[in-house]
């Protein structure tokens, strides 16, 4: 489904993308954002503790099989991806907030992603599934190193740091740019033959997240242009992250059905986060021409 040198391609960009997140932010940004830490924890809380659940009530309401179950909950319990940062400017949200929710998310999926698949995968896995997710926690802790290594660079010279954060960002649009006129068109057939419950899947867990992670923050009283923000984060997950992992954990035949709902997911998020930035752009023109007008 996926070629080695499709593979290659995918390893080296996910590098970038990850250096370039680590050069997004430094330290102090995370002491400062913490002086203000409510949208961060509402943001992390929907990214870890909502996300995976509701993968995996999608996962036994569509009776899924092990396999893309398991792919299903990983995406869920993936960091936020950079795309998210490039949503969050065109909708005029809260860009620092979407980027530091970014890198904290990052950082911290080196426990909770693991920790989320242990809790809500455990009920699909197989005796082949189950060998592999050593290599799932091994291969993020080797996404972390470009991660740190970007935040040293920011450090020691923020031009540098800027110039990565930017590549790290387009890198992601890329990526999924590249999925769709390279991936879809070799594998039409599997697509044809595909069931409706994966494309629900793949389609459901990031509109879901957008939906649920605007309501709670709402109801948080974060106010709607960080709300925007916060449900930006939570639906749009590191598609390109999990199908990396994925490939670097399992071969053959298995791969390519884990594999399957996160490179759906990573192809109509786009489709879906373009739709929703637009009306969170809408509203948050709306809301300063009524401010403007108030003054």
């Amino acid at each position: 489904m996926v070629s080695e040198t499709e593979q290659l391609l995918l390893a080296l960009m996910i590098g970038v993308i990850m250096l370039g997140m680590g050069s997004s932010l430094t330290w102090r940004d995370f002491r400062r954002a913490f002086k203000r830490p409510q949208a961060i924890l509402i943001g992390f809380a929907s990214q870890y503790l909502l996300m995976p659940l509701i993968g995996f009530i999608l996962a036994i309401t569509l009776q899924l099989p092990p396999p893309l179950a398991v792919g299903l909950i990983l995406i869920a319990s993936m960091p936020g991806g950079s795309t998210s940062n490039i949503f969050a400017y065109f909708s005029k949200g809260d860009l620092a907030l979407s980027v530091t929710m970014t890198t904290f998310s990052t950082l911290a999926a080196f426990v909770m992603t693991p920790l989320a698949l242990f809790i809500y995968a455990s009920r699909f896995m197989t005796s082949e599934i189950s060998m592999g997710i050593g290599s799932v926690i091994a291969g993020l802790v080797v996404m972390l190193i470009p991660v740190l290594i970007g935040m040293s660079i920011r450090k020691r010279n923020a031009n540098v740091g800027a110039v990565l954060e930017l590549i790290g960002g387009v890198m992601g649009v890329v990526i999924i740019l590249a999925l769709i006129a390279l991936w879809v068109p070799r594998n039409a057939g599997l697509l044809a033959t595909t069931p409706w419950q994966v494309y629900v899947a793949a389609i459901g867990i990031g509109a879901l997240g957008f939906l649920f992670g605007f309501v709670t923050s709402i109801f948080s009283g974060l106010g709607f242009r960080r709300a925007a923000t916060v449900s930006l984060e939570t639906g749009i997950q590191n598609g390109p992250l999990a199908l990396s992992v994925v490939l670097l954990s399992f071969t053959g035949v298995i791969a390519n059905e884990l594999a399957l709902i996160p490179v759906l997911y990573s192809l109509f998020i786009v489709i879906i986060s373009s739709f929703v930035t637009i009306f969170y752009r809408r509203m948050n023109e709306r809301m300063q021409q009524r401010n403007v007008a108030l003054l």
